[in-house]
C-alpha cells in the first residue's frame, strides 16, 4: 500500500514539514558565494515562517527555548537568497549572503576545526 501522505509530503508542491518530537527541524546554512557551511541550527514552526515571509534567518535556540533572529543583537544577520527542504521535509537548507562572522566566536563559519587523529586543528 503507498502512503499518499508521505508521497505527497516527498514529491508534492506543498510546504509540510514533518517537525520531531520537540517541533524542531534541522537547518543547515551556507554562504551563497562561497558555498561554505555556516552553521547548523533548528528551526520551528515560526522561525521557519519567519524566514519564509522576512528573507531573514530566524531560528529556535534549544538552550534558551525562545526564537531568535541570527544577527538581531551582532547585526551579522544572514539574508536568504534560497531556502531548499530535503525530501521527507525533516531538514531545511539554507543559501544566505552573511552580514559578518555567522560564528558567536567572531570566525567566519562555525566550522573552523579539522578533526584529525591527534584532535583539532584550526583552520587559518
Amino acid at each position: 500500500m503507498i502512503d499518499n501522505q508521505n508521497t505527497d509530503r516527498e514529491s508534492g508542491s506543498q510546504l509540510d514539514p514533518k517537525y520531531d518530537s520537540n517541533g524542531l527541524i534541522s537547518a543547515v546554512v551556507t554562504d551563497d558565494s562561497s558555498g561554505d557551511v555556516l552553521m547548523v541550527a533548528f528551526m520551528n514552526a515560526e522561525a521557519l515562517h519567519l524566514t519564509v515571509e522576512t528573507g531573514v534567518a530566524h531560528f529556535y535556540s534549544r538552550s534558551r527555548q525562545a526564537l531568535w533572529k541570527k544577527g538581531e543583537t551582532s547585526g551579522n544577520i544572514l539574508k536568504v537568497v534560497e531556502s531548499r527542504i530535503d525530501c521527507d521535509q525533516d531538514a531545511v537548507w539554507i543559501r544566505a549572503k552573511p552580514a559578518g562572522p555567522t560564528c558567536h566566536t567572531g570566525v567566519p563559519s562555525c566550522f573552523y576545526r579539522i578533526v584529525g587523529k591527534d584532535g583539532l586543528e584550526h583552520i587559518e
